[in-house]
């Protein structure tokens, strides 16, 4: 698997947990405390983010970081 591949399957997972939630990006960055063109960077596999924001992520979905991938 390429380092590229991870960041576009998280990208789209991330899209997925959104769009169930029936959240916009903007509303999205507001939960989750992120800057809404940081969350569209995400989904787009333009951002290898860190593993704290990846917690983050996880906590504005109310699921454990297994869940989310």
């Amino acid at each position: 698997m390429k380092k590229e591949d991870i960041l576009i399957k998280f990208g789209i997972r991330i899209k997925e947990l959104r769009l169930k939630n029936s959240w916009s990006q903007d509303e999205l960055a507001v939960k989750s405390g992120f800057h809404r063109t940081y969350i569209g960077m995400i989904e787009r596999a333009e951002r290898n983010i860190s593993l704290r924001n990846i917690e983050k992520l996880a906590n504005t979905f109310n699921i454990n970081i297994k869940e989310l991938f």
